[in-house]
């Protein structure tokens, strides 16, 4: 089975099944001209799925702010792009506490957001099945931690007094057949997707 990153080949290996990334495989790229997460993994799944003639597995995430009607959303990635097509997610944090100030977003329930994954198991005649994971959180006034990577220290899951930044990878994606619960988004949407395609 095709999977778009080495971290979806990585979560799904213990179930038995064997798989490559994209990378691994030379797949090209596809452009993403999605609107939505579904849409953006669907393209990714599929492209991989029509390349190798095998059902393949993909997923696309971003964070969405509330008080910034939903941004960066699907964009999240293009916030942290630099002039030389390298990422800096230093600089694209800070672009969300400017855009935040700017809208006068200073109290934490004014700071609502939460991180989205979909993931995506596509099929080469062209069928699709989606599972959604979000976790609600709030974005932090200042980056904490230099845990994970990306957006993580800006953001603060509900129900915790540290944000994703500080915390293991363990703690944040860690989640085993069983576990009533998952606290990342990724690991939310792969609850779903073990529950609903590998113990049914």
């Amino acid at each position: 089975m095709p999977a778009r990153s080495a971290k979806s080949a990585d979560l799904i290996g213990p179930f038995g099944f064997s798989a490559k990334s994209a990378a691994e495989l030379n797949f090209e790229e596809p452009e993403e001209t999605g609107t939505t997460f579904e849409e953006n993994a669907a393209i990714k799944a599929l492209a991989s799925a029509k390349a190798s003639g095998l059902p393949s597995l993909s997923d696309d995430s971003g964070l969405v702010i509330d008080a910034l009607d939903g941004a960066p959303g699907v964009y999240t990635a293009n916030w942290a792009e630099t002039a030389d097509g390298t990422r800096d997610f230093v600089m694209a944090m800070d672009k969300v506490g400017q855009a935040l100030a700017e809208r006068g977003a200073t109290s934490p329930a004014q700071r609502t957001a939460r991180f989205v994954s979909v993931l995506c198991l596509a099929w080469p005649d062209g069928h699709t099945e989606m599972f959604r994971g979000e976790v609600e959180g709030v974005i932090a006034e200042a980056p904490r931690g230099t845990q994970g990577f990306g957006y993580d220290p800006i953001f603060q899951p509900e129900g915790y007094e540290t944000t994703f930044g500080e915390m293991s990878a363990e703690e944040k994606h860690g989640w085993k057949p069983g576990e009533p619960q998952a606290l990342s988004h990724r690991a939310r949407a792969f609850k779903i997707f073990v529950e609903t395609c590998l113990e049914a």
